[in-house]
């Protein structure tokens, strides 16, 4: 198993080279999945993790998101960013304390969003101060720790393309050494993110864009958020209804090749 400064050296080489995928696992068998696959990193989903506990997106505390981290970190040598929410707190102390309590344990990346619990987005210099706190606390662990700062506008009702922009930007100056605003849905929208910024920027995978179209437009890191949690549950769920409404068990003629995925 590398240490965490392997871990944190080698996910900050992964944004200085060729663009990446960056899947979202809920659990330690999830992980373990995608490492086998070839991925050469992963990061937690707060809606996935949520999930888990039974609980709606948000629902998961700092204390949650820890033991997740530190699970995932036993079970697989891929470096895991942390989902941190908005830090778990309005205040800099709380994002600066949420990015020491991941790298605490196991995590070598980390995002802060700009986005209260309570249903509104921090005004700007409020947010960007809360960038910095957590700058200063990721670049003072002793080993890499990539910083990933979170414009939310476009998946909390307000697409607002310039003002995402004026935020990303507000964020690489305090700080950041990634940039990403989910919800980006277009190919212009993602150039223009991309060309007004000076740090490696994260894509919210869409499936009404390719991994190509993506890239092309100038991403360095796609992920997909929740978006694989779903796509199990829901084929869960199918088989589920299919026992349940016609008796059928054709849904469970599956096999996986668990052991090789897991040994």
């Amino acid at each position: 198993m590398a240490s965490q400064a392997e871990k944190g050296e080698a996910f900050r080489a992964l944004h200085e080279g060729e663009p990446f995928l960056i899947p979202n696992p809920w659990d330690a068998g999830s992980a373990r999945v995608l490492e086998a696959l070839g991925f050469r990193a992963v990061a937690t989903t707060s809606s996935g993790l949520a999930f888990t506990l039974g609980r709606l997106d948000g629902g998961a505390t700092l204390d949650d998101v820890c033991a997740h981290i530190a699970l995932l970190a036993s079970a697989t040598a891929l470096p895991i960013s942390a989902d941190l929410e908005n830090g778990y707190g309005p205040a800099p102390e709380d994002a600066e304390r949420a990015i020491l309590r991941a790298a605490a344990a196991g995590a070598v990346g980390g995002s802060i969003e700009d986005y209260d619990p309570s249903g509104s987005l921090y005004p700007l210099e409020q947010a960007a101060e809360r960038v910095a706190a957590a700058s200063e606390a990721a670049h003072g662990l002793g080993f890499p720790f990539t910083l990933t700062g979170r414009a939310e506008n476009h998946i909390r009702g307000n697409p607002d393309l310039d003002d995402t922009i004026a935020r990303l930007q507000a964020y690489e100056r305090a700080g950041a050494d990634v940039l990403y605003a989910p919800g980006l849905g277009t190919t212009d929208e993602i150039l223009a993110v991309c060309e007004a910024v000076g740090k490696p920027v994260n894509v919210l995978a869409t499936p009404r864009l390719t991994v190509r179209e993506i890239v092309d437009a100038g991403a360095q890191r796609i992920s997909v958020g929740g978006g694989l949690t779903w796509a199990a549950i829901a084929a869960f769920a199918e088989a589920a209804e299919e026992m349940r409404d016609r008796g059928s068990f054709a849904a469970l003629q599956v096999s996986a090749p668990v052991r090789d995925w897991l040994s």
